[in-house]
């Protein structure tokens, strides 16, 4: 028995394929330490995965987090890093938790300046001021451009996986 309710999220007018992935700089943690980091120097290396999730702790960002280690979607030849409000230390904890050291990392964006650049920004019903990103994942190629969106349109809502298989083995 679900004991939340399913919530329709208005339309987003967030990034899409063949567009200009926004650049930007945030805290990026891994397993080891945090620092700075841009998309652009994450693109330096490989195309990146960008996955924007809920607070760390919340269970939509523990099944996506867990799915796409699952599948090793990194073997894909591809960086995965998330985007979400949490703070580097929680971070650090939901890495070691997940199980994820091998992803790129998590940024930390706990204003959702990023998400809004992305146009995945959603305000919290109930918590006046508060944002996160709504669920959202975006793949970005080595020149800076979209290749594959999937938007959350409800909550809690999960990308169909096999899809984000499917445009990673495309790529």
């Amino acid at each position: 028995m679900v004991d939340f309710d399913v919530v329709d999220l208005p339309p987003a007018d967030h990034v899409e394929p063949g567009e200009t992935a926004p650049n930007f700089t945030r805290p990026l943690t891994n397993s080891e330490f945090w620092e700075d980091a841009s998309l652009i120097d994450l693109l330096a290396d490989d195309p990146v995965l960008l996955v924007f999730h809920p607070m760390d702790g919340a269970f939509p960002t523990t099944y996506v987090l867990n799915e796409l280690r699952d599948r090793d979607v990194q073997d894909y030849g591809v960086q995965v890093a998330g985007v979400s409000i949490s703070s580097p230390y929680e971070h650090k904890t939901t890495i070691a938790e997940r199980g994820i050291e091998h992803f790129a990392g998590l940024f930390s964006d706990p204003a959702n300046h990023v998400a809004e650049k992305y146009g995945v920004d959603h305000a919290l019903d109930g918590m006046t001021g508060i944002e996160e990103p709504r669920p959202a994942i975006f793949l970005i190629d080595e020149d800076q451009t979209v290749e594959y969106v999937w938007v959350a349109e409800q909550w809690p809502d999960f990308p169909d996986y096999d899809e984000v298989e499917d445009a990673l083995d495309a790529f």
